[in-house]
């Protein structure tokens, strides 16, 4: 199976899986974008092994040249600013970056007249607000996003069913909902309780586990669950769709942080910090991605329980 993939975001977390998957299939050329500034720690081991691109999402001209450099026959689209709470700090950046970005890739790729298959990562936070009644969620859910960042990628997605129904794009748009595992930044919540689980293990810190919102509900993946669904949407999804991508089962922010802390022998205390709650936050996101396990016949492999060991394992190891 030859082909040139071009990985936007390739340094990030979900980048790095990405990589880590292809390179297993052998016969691909992989060229993954970078910011001059990009921390490489992710991708240190890969390194090598594919062709790096220097590119800034928000800089039209650059996104061209790297277009023009790589002429990718399929493209995944991840470069994101995706920490929702910066994105009530930053809302004019996170808009930038998702929305004004995806149309510099989109029109890079029309005035190259490239043909490739793009996959555009969407997210469940486009959703937003859902009532009782509306879970779980399905694609033709209304949208009404509760975050900038949220805004944000539903303009990305507008965006790319725009440019497949004027253009003819190969374009299909994935929502993931929330995904973790290792090598996940320490700002996201099950990174974030498991760095501290560590460096209280380690002796670094006291006791005592800070938290924000626990009562919340979120529908987790694995990461290489979801990258190994972002290949099959690209080989096997009908273009100009949206497909929901998710384990189907919503557990509480609490549940998640007791999970962790079984893992740990050391008794720890949790205390809630008004610094972790946001303005608003979505209640309660599960998917529904029958749709997307219709098409594909891909289903989550990986047991949440070992998606969090491997995460804990994983800041053991850098603590």
């Amino acid at each position: 199976m030859s082909g040139r993939v071009l990985i936007t975001g390739a340094t990030g977390f979900v980048g790095s899986h990405l990589i880590d998957y292809l390179l297993q299939m052998g016969d691909i050329v992989i060229f993954g974008t970078k910011r001059r500034r990009s921390d490489m720690a992710n991708v240190q081991h890969n390194k090598n092994k594919i062709s790096w691109i220097d590119m800034d999402i928000t800089d039209s001209y650059s996104v061209y040249s790297a277009l023009k450099f790589s002429e990718p026959d399929k493209i995944f689209h991840l470069a994101a600013q995706s920490f929702v709470p910066m994105s009530w700090n930053a809302p004019q950046e996170v808009f930038t970056t998702n929305a004004i970005g995806t149309v510099n890739l989109l029109e890079s790729v029309r005035q190259l007249d490239l043909d490739p298959k793009i996959q555009i990562a969407g997210s469940s936070e486009e959703y937003g607000l859902v009532k009782s009644d509306e879970v779980p969620i399905i694609e033709d859910n209304l949208l009404r996003p509760l975050s900038p960042y949220g805004v944000s990628k539903v303009a990305q997605d507008l965006f790319a069913q725009q440019y497949y129904k004027s253009y003819g794009m190969k374009i299909i748009i994935t929502r993931a909902f929330n995904h973790t595992g290792p090598r996940r930044g320490e700002v996201f919540v099950c990174s974030d309780f498991s760095k501290q689980i560590a460096e209280i293990e380690a002796g670094q810190r006291e006791p005592i586990i800070h938290v924000g919102n626990l009562n919340a509900q979120r529908d987790f993946s694995d990461v290489r669950d979801i990258v190994r669904a972002y290949w099959l949407s690209l080989q096997k999804c009908k273009l100009g769709e949206v497909y929901n991508i998710c384990s189907e089962k919503s557990r509480t922010i609490r549940s998640v942080l007791d999970l962790l802390l079984s893992m740990s022998k050391v008794n720890i205390q949790v205390r809630q910090d008004p610094k972790k709650m946001r303005p608003s936050d979505v209640e309660m996101l599960q998917g529904d991605c029958s749709k997307f396990k219709k098409q594909t016949g891909w289903e989550p492999e990986i047991p949440f329980e070992q998606t969090l060991e491997d995460l804990l394992n994983f800041w053991r190891e850098r603590v």
